[in-house]
């Protein structure tokens, strides 16, 4: 028994030395992702309007509505987003679109933690709309967009993201296809 006293003072004595560091667990990370360089070329076909859009990304229509030539989605395969645009001729029935934006955006509330607004108001280009950012973390768009003449078109855009929405992992991703949707509306024509 007295041989065990101080083999057992030897090790407490070696394990309260040995915990001279504390523990502290590294806070969860996100993957770096790269971004390419903004470029832009122009979309101008035979659809009623026409805008620029980024190099990276691919034009195609909307394959859930074929009856809709006018449709498009803007792919960016890298970010793995998609903005698709919706088109509609007015007849007299500008409100009731206009009404459906924002029905589409206040289904975000119960997720989204702001929903901020931006009037584009360009007389020169007759150009009129709403851009909407969506804040909060399980906002499925976090950007959507509606623009019109007032009196023959109206165009609906929403970027959409092809994984879970976690906003804060996706917020460079967000920011910088953001900066795209303002180049696209900043140089939007009506024909």
């Amino acid at each position: 028994m007295k041989k065990r006293v101080p083999i057992v003072l030897f090790l407490f004595l070696l394990i309260f030395a040995s915990c001279t560091e504390t523990y502290t667990p590294k806070p969860r990370g996100y993957f770096r992702i790269d971004l390419p360089v903004h470029e832009y070329i122009i979309f101008d076909t035979t659809f009623p309007y026409s805008f620029e859009y980024p190099v990276y990304a691919v034009l195609g229509p909307d394959p859930f509505s074929p009856d809709e030539p006018y449709w498009l989605n803007i792919d960016f395969p890298e970010q793995k987003g998609r903005i698709h645009l919706s088109y509609k001729k007015v007849k007299n029935n500008l409100k009731e679109y206009m009404e459906d934006s924002r029905e589409f955006v206040i289904k975000h509330i119960p997720k989204a933690s702001a929903i901020n607004d931006s009037l584009i108001l360009d007389r020169e280009r007759n150009l009129y709309g709403l851009v909407y950012q969506i804040e909060g973390m399980g906002a499925a768009s976090p950007c959507q967009f509606f623009v019109t003449d007032s009196t023959d078109h109206f165009v609906r855009g929403a970027l959409y993201f092809d994984v879970v929405p976690n906003n804060d992992s996706l917020a460079p991703v967000i920011n910088f296809l953001r900066k795209d949707i303002e180049h696209l509306l900043s140089t939007f024509r009506w024909k």
